[in-house]
């Protein structure tokens, strides 16, 4: 039963995220970087958050990106005038299934579930080359179509700023047709950000716990040579 329940809390995640088996680019990114993430959080914030929420997250948590409690709520708060809220979109699911045919997923942990077994770093290559795949298709409902998530229902929320791509059915690759807002190498900056931020929220103590694992792991060091250093006082008068 327990794993029944597991299954159907993670339907809409792993929706989300199915797909073929298709070339995964490497997300370039980190999470270490604040300039990088602040700019991630600004773009879920202004495109993703409209129907995908974070509802696992609350907006006082982007105080831990180097922002302050007056920058969050000028630029990052739409919905909600508490910096302790949730970040949560206002259409309820049920109206959400009704206008696109299934309730968009929570992103909060989407790099972890697109993952194997939970492997950020991967889910993150998918996101990546994902949010970067968009090409334009008159035969989908929405105009649109991806090629690491065939048939997709999620139109292509930033095509504002890559554009619109076609797919060359000769090489199987995409070109870009219309320009966008922003060149090539700026567009997959952008991406490379907000999956940045989309990692950061799965996990957002992270770096907090790899620092503190060198701390252990220096301190254990120091701790051998001193135990060994005690062994070796101890034993003297036997060897």
């Amino acid at each position: 039963m327990k794993k029944i329940l597991i299954a159907l809390l993670f339907a809409p995640i792993m929706a989300f995220a199915s797909g073929g088996a298709v070339h995964l680019d490497k997300w370039p990114g980190s999470v270490s970087d604040k300039a990088a993430l602040q700019n991630g959080a600004k773009v879920f914030v202004n495109y993703c958050l409209n129907c995908h929420g974070a509802s696992y997250m609350r907006y006082k948590n982007l105080l831990d990106l180097g922002l302050t409690e007056q920058q969050v709520k000028d630029n990052l708060m739409f919905t909600t005038d508490k910096i302790g809220a949730l970040m949560t979109v206002a259409a309820r699911s049920d109206e959400q299934k009704q206008w696109f045919g299934a309730t968009p997923p929570d992103l909060t942990i989407i790099a972890r579930a697109r993952g194997e077994a939970g492997n950020a770093g991967a889910g993150a290559d998918w996101l990546y080359t994902y949010l970067r795949s968009f090409y334009r298709d008159e035969n989908r409902p929405t105009g649109w179509n991806n090629v690491v998530f065939e048939n997709v229902g999620m139109p292509h929320i930033l095509y504002g700023l890559q554009g619109q791509q076609v797919l060359n059915h000769e090489t199987h690759k995409l070109e870009l047709a219309v320009p966008g807002e922003l060149a090539p190498a700026a567009y997959d900056k952008t991406v490379s950000d907000l999956v940045s931020f989309m990692v950061w929220m799965g996990e957002p103590q992270q770096e907090f716990r790899r620092t503190l694992g060198f701390y252990v792991l220096g301190f254990l060091a120091v701790l051998f040579v001193v135990a060994y250093a005690l062994k070796k006082e101890y034993w003297k008068d036997i060897h």
